[in-house]
């Protein structure tokens, strides 16, 4: 599933692509996503109207049009944006299609279709629901140790859990969270209960870290992860753990283990993430 790099690098590939552009026409060639598609929301607010800016929340892609109104996509676990500058012949399971004025599009492909496209009407983006329950942004200042150890010292969950917790931090799926325990030096099955402030702050300083890195790499690429432009992500050649189980920890020659927790694949390091 992209996390927040991958989804960060496809909104910065696209900005540059789509922004000020006018979306002519949308098609949809299947409705059945984790959502329904509501077709009838695209002629009503989004046909017809130049595209202000792209943002991301959590690892939600939105389109802010300069209606007001606004296009809210979530890549789910195999959704991909592209960008497609000439007829090229359509992907299998490529959903929607949106034309813009220079006779570009917009391709929306998710083959396990859990992926989301919703439109939200005019001024109405503040309170759209699926907003409601995010927590802290882990790249702004929202997201530091005084606001994050208070929150896991009342939980029996292990800290790497807390961290995949949109509630709490957005974001940080498996991926991510194994490479951030392990620059902290924090066990990923260590409870949140019995991390130490000092615990907390490496976690938060290594989330920013490891983070801003994978961005600036673009992502990460294991199966098929592209940008806006279609280029991979290159930060699988950094990773310290994730997938890694049997290989020598880069750092003290240990060989990586790996456990199962909450039906997830759990990577670490014995020797430098003590239990």
């Amino acid at each position: 599933m992209p996390e927040l790099p991958e989804v960060e690098t496809i909104k910065r590939s696209l900005e540059a692509l789509i922004v000020n552009r006018r979306i002519v026409d949308v098609e949809v060639l299947e409705t059945r996503l984790r959502v329904p598609v509501r077709e009838n929301d695209f002629p009503r607010w989004i046909i017809g109207h130049r595209i202000a800016r792209i943002s991301r929340k959590a690892k939600y892609l939105i389109w802010e049009l300069k209606n007001s109104a606004a296009v809210v996509i979530h890549l789910g676990m195999s959704g991909r944006l592209v960008y497609v500058n000439e007829p090229l012949p359509l992907e299998k399971h490529t959903h929607v299609i949106f034309h813009l004025d220079n006779s570009r599009q917009i391709r929306f492909r998710d083959p396990r279709r859990f992926g989301l496209i919703e439109v939200v009407a005019p001024n109405r983006l503040k309170s759209y629901q699926r907003f409601r329950q995010l927590g802290a942004e882990p790249l702004t200042d929202a997201f530091s140790a005084d606001h994050f150890s208070p929150l896991c010292q009342r939980s029996q969950r292990s800290i790497k859990n807390l961290l995949m917790d949109a509630g709490l931090v957005v974001g940080i799926g498996n991926i991510y969270a194994n490479e951030i325990l392990f620059k902290a030096g924090v066990h990923p099955l260590r409870r949140g209960s019995e991390l130490t402030e000092g615990q907390a702050r490496r976690i938060v300083h290594a989330a920013k870290k490891v983070l801003t890195r994978a961005i600036e790499k673009g992502g990460t690429t294991l199966n098929d992860f592209r940008d806006g432009r279609g280029e991979p992500g290159f930060f699988q050649i950094e990773l310290a753990v994730y997938e890694r189980d049997g290989q020598e920890c880069k750092k003290c020659g240990t060989l990586i283990e790996k456990a199962v927790s909450s039906g997830r694949s759990t990577y670490y390091c014995p020797a430098c993430q003590r239990l």
